[in-house]
């Protein structure tokens, strides 16, 4: 594993990168930070005294909809004054130009979406998506929800299409996201504290058939022993240097 703190490191890193046969890209909330995201967990995540983990759950929601959808309404107001940032809109460049073949994102935020990212897989879900409590229906916000939404085919309320505490992940994007892997041979790991599962494990896939990793972050992660690259800065400083390297 090297440390790229010099200009001969990212070199080889974006050497890795140009001669690679499939990357993809693995985000977590890191990169959302860098656009002023605010994390909902722990001291920042406090919001009328309650914490994520007694909001975010199917329990809280059967019990006090309103509340739940006042604490989405809030968040998603909050997200609605960010911006994608220079790294999201790096990735969405490398997509579009094929040196990026899929991102599979942590966040929620839809920022990689709103940047241009075409080919994402929300391992979590995403903040702006509805799905209906009772049938098949799923639609999508545009603005932030004023009130608890109601399901056109049904009456019943809408929720928020994101994975609550307790529920398990989407089996169609998980099957999205083992095909990926598999055809990967670089893997770039951004702004990931790779300690959620199972997204944690995401890159030692790659790692066990042989492919390399680039981890870019601004501290050390449990991954950190495994990549070949660690790249130690924001990720809004670091994509745009190498996309620099990549160019010349």
């Amino acid at each position: 594993m090297v440390f790229a703190l010099s200009h001969d490191a990212f070199v080889e890193a974006a050497r890795m990168i140009s001669e690679a046969r499939y990357v993809i890209a693995l985000t977590g909330s890191g990169v959302s930070k860098e656009s002023n995201i605010p994390t909902f967990r722990g001291k920042d995540g406090l919001w009328r005294n309650y914490d994520a983990m007694e909001l975010a759950t199917p329990t809280a929601f059967a019990r006090n909809p309103q509340l739940v959808w006042e604490w989405y309404s809030w968040r998603q107001g909050l997200i609605s004054e960010c911006s994608p940032n220079p790294a999201h809109l790096t990735l969405a460049k490398w997509e579009a130009s094929g040196l990026l073949k899929s991102l599979i994102t942590q966040n929620v935020d839809g920022l990689h979406v709103r940047a241009g990212s075409k080919n994402v897989q929300e391992v979590h879900g995403d903040l702006w998506a509805l799905k209906c409590t009772s049938c098949t229906h799923r639609s999508r916000l545009s603005s932030p929800a004023s009130s608890i939404p109601s399901c056109p085919d049904c009456g019943s309320h809408l929720r928020p299409d994101v994975v609550w505490f307790g529920e398990s992940l989407d089996p169609t994007v998980m099957a999205s996201v083992s095909q990926e892997l598999e055809k990967t041979d670089v893997c770039l790991v951004i702004g990931t504290s790779a300690l959620v599962q199972p997204a944690a494990s995401f890159p030692l896939v790659v790692s066990k058939q042989g492919g390399s990793l680039i981890e870019v972050n601004i501290e050390q992660t449990p991954l950190t022993q495994f990549v070949n690259f660690h790249l130690s800065g924001p990720a809004g400083q670091i994509l745009p240097r190498l996309d620099e390297l990549l160019e010349t």
